[in-house]
């Protein structure tokens, strides 16, 4: 398992709804944090069994001893209330380190789309992109002021919109998807809430986009905690749905896709 314990060290505001805090890692070769650009870590802030969330990776120094997650205050919760309070000396642990920002060789052009969640990720994604590549970022923010974290790059056209994030409807899939794309191949990468991310998945295979030219991950869900109590009863049947398409040779990807298809078969 790769985990393991760390020590605040930093904590930072970036503008009013983010905070960009800094943990030296113990054993950076135990956690083993993966190199792409959009990956996380689970941070929990209460002892092992206590409460934990995941984070994006803003930046790795030191050889991975030093690790920076940014973390959006647009609601409230255990990590919103960690991410205020933590002090230098606080102790985490971090486990389970996960990315999924995998562009295919060929891919000339990226479509990259996110809300508040996932602007953290989408910020290092934009940041890492090589000098002459090229992107179509779509964003939903609460303000501009979300967008002034954005880095700048010459080869990055910016789409943004302000709604969604919790504070009302969404029109984040829509405003993707009424934008004219490159005729080459490309990529795309969604990070956002996790209903907008099935919209996301459904519009753009409609459109022949296959899974080997996509990551699309829910990042968070609108009214979690009412789905959560709908899904209790099907959990261990979408659990075996799961293991049942890996064991017959599907990719992780595959078997992900297959329990939301089923998921949303059942209302969810």
């Amino acid at each position: 398992m790769s985990s393991s314990t760390a020590t605040v060290i930093r904590n930072v505001a970036r503008g009013p709804r983010m905070r960009r805090i800094t943990v030296h890692v113990d054993d950076p070769g135990a956690l083993a944090a993966p190199p792409e650009a959009d990956a996380a870590v689970g941070i929990y802030f209460g002892g092992p069994d206590g409460p934990g969330r995941t984070y994006s990776i803003r930046a790795l120094r030191d050889g991975g001893a030093a690790l920076e997650v940014e973390v959006c205050l647009h609601s409230h919760g255990p990590g919103a209330d960690w991410a205020t309070r933590a002090q230098p000396g606080d102790r985490v642990l971090l486990d389970h380190p996960n990315s999924w920002h995998r562009p295919p060789p060929d891919a000339g052009w990226q479509l990259l789309i996110a809300d508040l969640a996932g602007l953290p990720a989408l910020c290092r994604i934009v940041e890492e992109l090589p000098a002459a590549g090229r992107a179509i970022v779509v964003v939903e923010v609460i303000d501009d002021a979300d967008l002034a974290l954005l880095p700048s790059h010459p080869g990055v056209s910016l789409h943004a919109a302000d709604g969604g994030n919790g504070q009302g409807p969404s029109g984040l899939v829509q405003m993707a998807a009424g934008l004219a794309a490159p005729d080459s191949p490309g990529y795309l990468w969604f990070a956002g809430e996790s209903g907008q991310a099935r919209l996301a998945r459904k519009h753009f295979r409609a459109l022949g986009w296959t899974p080997d030219r996509y990551d699309i991950t829910g990042y968070w869900r609108a009214d979690a905690e009412a789905w959560n109590a709908r899904f209790a009863p099907v959990a261990e049947a979408m659990m075996e749905l799961y293991r049942r398409a890996v064991a017959d040779g599907a990719s992780v990807k595959a078997a992900m896709e297959a329990v939301d298809d089923a998921l949303e078969r059942e209302g969810l």
